[in-house]
């Protein structure tokens, strides 16, 4: 733990009111898929604006699980093979879900009870989604509105 938090190796954005992070391991594209989200909540109009990359402190609180950047890397995101580059940014925010990014070998469809619980307490929605996704935001809302509304049982009435 450190400043008041755990420690996480993640990157962490805010798109509109939404709070993700992304989570996994070393080149697996958390960096990249996170840059591609702020740029469709962009183009839409959106409010969008990174909280970290590589490192984020997570806190838990009664209204759910913060993240805060450390300064010495505000607004700064790097793209793997590419630069470092700034992009607007916000100290910290208040995080709605967990989003893993995975390569082509992934399994096609995971369980739709996936969470990520690192310890500590905390425990949010996981969505996998592949890195190479055409809308990765759009499909993060989408998994989202999926998990939240229960599929209707029997069959479609036309």
């Amino acid at each position: 733990m450190s400043n008041g938090g755990i420690n996480l190796h993640a990157t962490v954005i805010v798109a509109g009111h939404r709070g993700i992070l992304f989570t996994g391991p070393s080149g697996s594209g958390k960096s990249a898929l996170a840059f591609r989200c702020l740029a469709e909540a962009s183009g839409h109009g959106r409010h969008a604006a990174l909280v970290a990359d590589d490192q984020v402190f997570l806190q838990i609180f009664e209204r759910g699980v913060i993240a805060t950047r450390p300064d010495s890397i505000a607004g700064l995101i790097e793209l793997r093979q590419s630069a470092i580059v700034k992009v607007a940014s916000q100290r910290r925010c208040l995080i709605d879900v967990a989003v893993q990014p995975v390569g082509p070998d992934a399994e096609r469809l995971p369980p739709a009870d996936l969470r990520f619980a690192p310890g500590h307490g905390i425990d949010l929605p996981l969505v996998v989604i592949p890195r190479d996704a055409v809308a990765p935001l759009a499909a993060i809302e989408a998994i989202l509105a999926t998990l939240a509304a229960p599929l209707a049982t029997g069959s479609p009435q036309f």
